[in-house]
């Protein structure tokens, strides 16, 4: 489920008519000076993240003056929930709080349809006065029943006065979330002001991802589920996901380095769901803490491996890769070992690495992967389905301790002097191009074309395409096959250059600073 930040849903309820606090989002201590000066009198401010607890974090604090605001935003923006930095704090006028109520809408997975659940009191430890709230079951086009909503509302501490205009904002809050397509929608608190205002003091809210879409109003980059905003790579990556259709494709970052005393930073590159699961215990049960979970399956490209492995490979710290799925793929296996291959040559590999390559054409695709060995410094083992993961897991920490290598430093692609060459031939594809070196072609052209899947002929000399320019646009596996191919059999003159959005200047840019303690709450 897709979220929104604090001050995100709240933007999403005023426009939708929900009273909200006067308040202003704060990337900086200077900000938030700023919006506590303009706020005027006594300010709270909140920590931006998508965690629980925030308070007994540190999360949260109150200002009397702008300065003390200042002083508190410039703390939670020098914390980290997990390993992410958090990036912004709300700075939001404190409210003179009568009442607090509990609202929250969101799916009864079991029941197929909606539920709204409230209670008088609300804050911290609703949880645990679980046996307090009051459940209603809504139709999903009408909301709760009038009868048993008014009823619910009888029941809680209010003043008969105020309880037609509770119900009237419960019953708007169900239309915004039907409307926005939430999974949940929670109100915690909502606020009776001691001038008798109704006000969202707080909430959360998540989105269905297949909704997402529909929704762009929302701001929401990536339609996924994570503990964290996304993060510059996961970005790229999704991006990458979204361009390229064939198979799936994705990333998590885990974490930016490994705990103290804890176990070493490792890629992790996962097949399938089940068996990526049970591969990241066997690693974390090897001793190893996992920078990121990628999965790639469901037949992917080879064009769509080797992103991934770009993108691992640009988390530094890494001292090992890490690749294990279901073991048991139907897809065939040796696409994958093809974008893996052209991804560790072309960035010199120098920590060990171990794919478990499980499933069709299993014994092809370790021998592809474990060819590359002979242009790289790095160890690099392929593995079949008998392997269980906990048994390559093991490997690994077996290469790591043997070579002992330095923690992996991200860096650009290497690139062959003939590509970008006046006088190489280039051919574009989808999301990149092809060169051929001239002097390569002239040498062995037979066996370039012979390795082409059909895609390359000679032509009085010359490469040219046996298959129509727009069909050449989506052979780019193919193509990096028969790169690696050529280059297996010695014959350094094809190159397959593909993009990355964004990754170049995210490989250029100053890296992340260094993890700070949160404060005792």
């Amino acid at each position: 489920m897709a979220r929104l930040h604090e001050h995100e849903g709240k933007a999403v309820l005023a426009r939708e008519g929900i009273a909200v606090p006067r308040g202003r989002v704060a990337r900086s201590a200077e900000e938030a000076r700023d919006a506590a000066a303009a706020i005027g009198g006594p300010v709270v401010v909140k920590m931006q993240a998508w965690t629980t607890g925030r308070a007994a974090m540190g999360g949260i604090a109150f200002a009397q003056t702008p300065a003390e605001a200042a002083d508190h935003a410039g703390r939670m923006l020098a914390m980290r929930v997990g390993q992410f930095p958090v990036e912004a704090v709300l700075v939001e006028e404190k409210l003179a709080i009568a009442a607090e109520l509990f609202v929250s809408v969101s799916i009864d997975e079991r029941a197929r349809s909606p539920v709204l659940l409230l209670a008088g009191g609300g804050g911290s430890g609703v949880v645990e006065r679980a046996s307090l709230v009051q459940r209603l079951a809504c139709s999903g086009a009408a909301g709760p029943d009038a009868a048993a909503l008014s009823a619910a509302v009888a029941h809680l501490p209010l003043e008969s006065a105020l309880r037609s205009r509770v119900e009237a904002a419960i019953r708007r809050l169900f239309e915004i979330a039907r409307e926005i397509e939430a999974r949940s929608l929670e109100i915690n608190p909502l606020v009776i002001t001691g001038d008798g205002r109704l006000v969202a003091a707080d909430c959360r809210v998540t989105i269905d991802d297949n909704a997402v879409f529909r929704h762009p109003q929302l701001g929401i980059e990536i339609a996924r589920e994570f503990d964290h905003p996304p993060t510059a790579l996961e970005r790229i990556a999704y991006q990458v996901e979204q361009a390229d259709h064939r198979g799936t494709f994705y990333f998590a970052q885990l974490a930016t380095e490994a705990p103290a005393g804890g176990g070493r930073l490792i890629g992790f590159h996962g097949a399938g769901g089940g068996g990526s699961m049970m591969s990241m215990d066997a690693a974390t049960g090897a001793g190893f803490t996992l920078a990121n979970f990628t999965d790639t399956s469901g037949n992917p490209s080879a064009a769509k491996v080797y992103r991934a492995a770009r993108i691992i490979l640009s988390q530094p710290g890494l001292v090992g890769y890490f690749g294990s799925g279901s073991g048991v793929a139907n897809q065939e296996q040796f696409w994958s070992a093809y974008g893996l291959a052209k991804a560790f040559w072309e960035l010199e590999l120098a920590i060990p690495a171990v794919i478990r390559l499980g499933g069709n054409a299993e014994d092809r695709a370790v021998e592809i992967l474990e060819s590359v060995r002979a242009h790289i410094p790095a160890p690099v083992e392929g593995s079949r389905k008998t392997d269980p993961p906990a048994k390559i897991a093991a490997r690994l920490a077996a290469l790591v301790q043997e070579s002992e290598p330095a923690p992996w430093k991200p860096r650009a692609p290497r690139r062959p002097p003939f590509a970008g060459a006046p006088a190489s031939t280039r051919f574009e594809l989808k999301g990149g191009r092809l060169w051929i070196d001239p002097r390569a072609w002239a040498a062995h052209a037979p066996a370039i074309v012979s390795r082409s899947y059909g895609i390359l002929k000679d032509d009085a000399g010359r490469p040219a395409l046996a298959v129509r320019p727009e069909e050449l646009a989506a052979k780019d596996s193919e193509l990096i096959a028969c790169e690696v191919e050529c280059r297996r059999a010695a014959i350094d003159g094809v190159f397959v250059e593909l993009d990355i959005p964004g990754l170049s200047a995210l490989l250029e840019s100053p890296g992340p600073p260094p993890p700070s303690t949160p404060p005792p709450g």
